[in-house]
């Protein structure tokens, strides 16, 4: 694992290295692939190669024998596989023959409709009805997980998730329940059935929250895992972004953000900095954009990349000559990382909306070629780039085309306002005062 880690960072500008501790291997896998194929594309054929016998050996150890061995018939150019890839297909062969007699009678049940009726919510009483009625054990049940977990080593998703649902329906073993949970997760994550995920993500989310609460250290890691799992719906479904991001930013999970994996950061800056270009709450938006900020300020020192640059420079240091230039790296990291590249485009543009709107809350009157230099565009793309920005957002702005420059209007504010703003907090902080000085005096 090492080493396919070590070949697809070899400039040490991948993240992989980070996320990899925190994904199974079926997880790993596609942004392997990712990598794999960015290498191919680029025509780095040595490193493309130590790819993909990397992926062989990631793979090895899974039930997923036949894959596997198409993966080393293409990288040796042979039509046949070595002799222990068949051995070990046999061996698979004959344990899915046992895990089937062995959950044959439950399975059965569990498709009767007299049988699902007679199901409760209580598992207790679930368990005596079928083990009165049908003659079902504790160890029909635990067959289920089993063979949930042999269906999933096979890379068979779906009939993983549907045993290890089964089973969980069932089982009162609350440590098998939970690993059952994580299982159907990935499952469902792998067949990209987000709305399935999203509700296992509530289920995990709440098992980590009461199972593990007298263990914090165990609470730590099981949601530093969770936060790396949910990169994958946060990315790739508009539904689920919102409860992940909230998630997020949850008082629980941006402390275990902070102190285990600063690096999500990149992908918190990137879910809110687009959350603008998909018509989320205005307000809330520019909460979770204020906190990022917070978070990239405190979080300087133990971890930087040019998405975090991008905000500190923007928002910390007022510098948009280094914005500009952030921007333009935090692009490349986006095209290049697995869960940012099919947003990338959108993160610019939304960016660019970022850097115009500080731009323009400074200057009433601005250049047209000045401000398209900040945005990283030549004078023509940016002028229509500021035309569309204007017809869009309904700016009260206007372009003066002889001398080549935007014109914003700000409205002076009002004089009773003002007073309001001024005044704001006075009478509470006069209590304050006044709560000390007799404090003080007595």
């Amino acid at each position: 694992m090492e080493d396919l880690l070590t070949t697809v960072s070899t400039d040490g500008s991948s993240i992989m290295p980070k996320l990899a501790p925190h994904l199974s291997r079926h997880l790993l896998f596609p942004l392997i692939q990712y990598e794999n194929e960015q290498a191919e594309e680029q025509g780095l054929e040595e490193k493309a190669r130590k790819i993909a016998s990397g992926k062989i050996k990631l793979l090895e150890d899974t039930n997923m024998t036949d894959y596997v061995a198409s993966l080393y018939c293409e990288l040796h150019g042979t039509d046949e596989a070595p002799a222990e890839y068949n051995k070990k297909r046999q061996e698979v062969l004959a344990d899915l023959e046992k895990h089937e007699a062995a959950t044959a009678k439950i399975a059965d049940l569990l498709t009767q409709d007299e049988v699902l009726n007679g199901l409760r919510s209580d598992k207790l009483a679930n368990l005596e009805f079928l083990k009165k009625e049908h003659g079902v054990t504790m160890d029909m049940v635990n067959a289920l997980f089993d063979f949930g977990q042999f269906q999933f080593r096979c890379g068979q998703y779906g009939p993983a998730a549907d045993m290890l649902y089964q089973f969980r329906v069932l089982s009162t073993d609350n440590d098998k329940v939970a690993a059952a949970t994580w299982g159907k997760l990935a499952s469902e994550i792998l067949q990209t059935n987000w709305d399935a995920v999203v509700d296992e993500i509530k289920n995990v989310r709440e098992g980590i929250d009461t199972r593990l609460f007298s263990n914090p250290r165990a609470q730590l890691d099981h949601r530093t895992m969770l936060v790396h799992w949910c990169l994958f719906p946060l990315f790739n479904s508009d539904t689920a972004r919102d409860p992940i991001l909230d998630m997020f930013f949850s008082a629980a999970f941006i402390n275990t953000i902070q102190t285990s994996c600063p690096w999500v950061l990149r992908y918190l800056i990137a879910a809110v900095i687009t959350g603008r270009n998909r018509g989320r709450n205005s307000s809330l938006q520019q909460k979770q954009l204020k906190d990022i900020v917070r978070y990239v300020r405190q979080e300087a020192y133990e971890y930087t990349d040019p998405l975090t640059q991008f905000v500190n420079a923007l928002y910390i240091a007022h510098d948009f000559e280094s914005a500009r230039e952030a921007l333009r790296l935090a692009e490349q990291v986006c095209r290049s990382d697995f869960f940012l590249a099919s947003s990338a485009d959108a993160f610019v543009d939304a960016a660019r909306h970022l850097i115009c709107e500080s731009y323009c809350k400074i200057f009433s009157r601005m250049n047209i070629h000045d401000l398209s230099e900040k945005l990283g565009l030549n004078p023509a793309d940016g002028e229509k780039w500021i035309v569309n920005l204007i017809r869009e957002t309904r700016l009260d702005a206007k372009i003066d085309s002889q001398d080549g420059t935007v014109v914003m209007n700000h409205p002076p504010n009002n004089v009773y306002q003002q007073v309001i703003e001024k005044t704001k907090g006075g009478f509470f902080r006069t209590q304050v005062l006044n709560a000390a000085v007799t404090k003080a005096s007595s």
